[in-house]
């Protein structure tokens, strides 16, 4: 088993890192593997709403996104992590998202997924509020904590005196890796999920 985390944030080893690798540590201790991927820093344009992706099967900007869109095929959990920036996340993660979410083919589908934000101080909720939107539209099953998943701090080593932040980053944890495990288990006995007729969702797209 796999979990991709992505790191929005432009400081590739800074506070939403230091939340993710924490993560990270718990869900190896299951012996899941993870892979944080950094969005990186260049402009990531937003989506020009083209439908090209619908004829190519991927995006028709080839960027991270489509980096990103290839490696999350062998995924089986996802976990977004962004920075606020005016009670918001990031425009990078969320010209990301928007991109990799549209032009995805279904490859999150009953994955489960989860957001963690990362402030100084406030704007944690809003932007935990509009990331979980882009997995509750996927059916993606949204693994939560026993308190909101944000960490609060300046600097890495704030987030890390962050003791609530940091366990409800470990407690995440362990509820993805019970998910996952459930997951495995019920394809062993057969369980199998059931879909509407494709007439009836087309019009998503």
């Amino acid at each position: 088993m796999k979990v991709l985390l992505v790191n929005g944030s432009p400081h590739k080893k800074g506070c939403t890192y230091t939340a993710l690798s924490e993560i990270t540590k718990v869900l190896n201790g299951y012996d899941i593997e993870t892979e944080i991927f950094w969005i990186g820093t260049k402009p990531i344009m937003g989506c020009t709403a083209c439908g090209k992706c619908s004829e190519l099967g991927k995006c028709a900007f080839d960027d991270k996104v489509n980096e990103f869109n290839e490696i999350a095929k062998d995924a089986d959990g996802f976990i977004f992590g962004s920075p606020v920036y005016y009670a918001g996340a990031s425009g990078q993660i969320t010209s990301f998202l928007d991109r990799v979410f549209y032009s995805s083919n279904g490859i999150f589908q009953h994955k489960p997924g989860s957001v963690v934000c990362s402030a100084r101080r406030g704007g944690t909720t809003a932007t935990y509020d509009q990331l979980n939107k882009y997995l509750g539209i996927s059916q993606m099953p949204i693994i939560s904590s026993h308190y909101w998943n944000m960490v609060h701090g300046n600097t890495p080593e704030e987030v890390m005196q962050d003791k609530e932040g940091i366990c409800t980053m470990r407690q995440l944890a362990h509820n993805m890796a019970f998910y996952l495990k459930c997951i495995e288990a019920g394809k062993k006995q057969g369980i199998e999920l059931i879909e509407e007729p494709k007439e009836f969702t087309n019009f998503i797209r």
